[in-house]
């Protein structure tokens, strides 16, 4: 509780009209590899987000990405 003021960030959760089951997710996944190594991906991305862009963004950090379309999973990004 701040300055009298009471935030429910569940709010929205625990609405009976929330529409729950047609919310799209994005799944994050972080596989470790040998030693200090990990892959991460990416799963469920609008289409409208410009992936390039993103993956430029994410070289900032000092990783490498790429764009795979797989038949099972659809796009996944790493």
């Amino acid at each position: 509780m701040l300055c009298g003021f009471t935030l429910d960030p569940f709010a929205d959760a625990n609405a009976e009209d929330s529409g729950a089951g047609t919310k799209e997710y994005v799944h994050i996944r972080i596989q470790q590899r040998n030693g200090r190594k990990s892959l991460t991906t990416v799963q469920g991305l609008k289409k409208e987000f410009s992936y390039n862009k993103i993956l430029k963004d994410l070289k900032e950090f000092c990783c490498n990405g790429t764009v795979v379309q797989d038949p099972e999973l659809g796009q996944v990004h790493v």
